[in-house]
């Protein structure tokens, strides 16, 4: 089925159900993630563009690491995030599809953003079968890095009941809104992408309560 699938949560969910998948590989520490930028926000603003083509080039681990920061780093010492989300729940997962990174392998990543550490869900290089799940979209294949944002909603119905299927979404916004500054801080391009079948890209990542609500490729312009 294309686009979202029939959401039927509810605020009685089981408490397993809130859970993200557990990780599977070896934890990858990234590098510390920049506070600072020579960048000002209103001349990123002024810059930021949705953009589809990009060098053929690696991205390098600091620069992933700053991405992933942007989308959920934690910002406070009670788990505040970058990303504001409604009761502090944090529904995001945030996925790394890597095909081109300096030093790291290719595959499928989960976020870890408590120690802003990586982990490997899957083996091998994995952009032809997303872009394939794309409707064939060629900026995902082409793209050395795609960032996959996903949500467990239930950790936000369970507070908000059907409210908070709204209140997912307009997060998701935000996550995205924060990788597109950020990208542009780091001379990157991106696009949010959300023409694709939701059940292929699960299977992909192999994800289980979570539901895949964008594809973020990202790449050298």
């Amino acid at each position: 089925m294309l686009w979202a699938s029939s959401l039927l949560y509810t605020s009685g969910c089981k408490e397993n159900l809130l859970q993200a998948r557990p990780n599977k590989g070896d934890a990858i520490t990234l590098p510390k993630p920049s506070h600072s930028s020579a960048v000002s926000v209103e001349e990123t603003l002024q810059k930021r563009r949705s953009i589809r083509r990009y060098k053929d080039e690696q991205l390098t681990l600091a620069e992933v690491s700053q991405l992933l920061w942007a989308a959920q780093g934690i910002t406070a010492s009670w788990g505040g995030r970058t990303a504001p989300s409604a009761g502090a729940l944090y529904p995001m997962e945030i996925y790394l599809v890597a095909g081109k990174v300096e030093g790291l392998e290719a595959g499928v990543y989960r976020y870890n953003p408590k120690e802003h550490v990586i982990t490997k869900q899957r083996e091998g290089d994995a952009r032809q079968k997303v872009s394939d799940a794309a409707l064939g979209q060629e900026v995902i294949r082409d793209a050395p890095i795609s960032l996959i944002l996903a949500a467990v909603y239930e950790r936000t119905t369970r507070k908000y009941g059907q409210r908070g299927i709204r209140y997912v979404h307009i997060e998701v916004g935000h996550v995205g809104q924060n990788i597109y500054l950020q990208a542009e801080t780091l001379g990157l391009g991106t696009v949010m992408v959300g023409a694709f079948y939701d059940q292929k890209v699960k299977d992909i990542l192999g994800l289980d309560n979570e539901e895949p609500l964008g594809i973020m490729p990202v790449g050298r312009r």
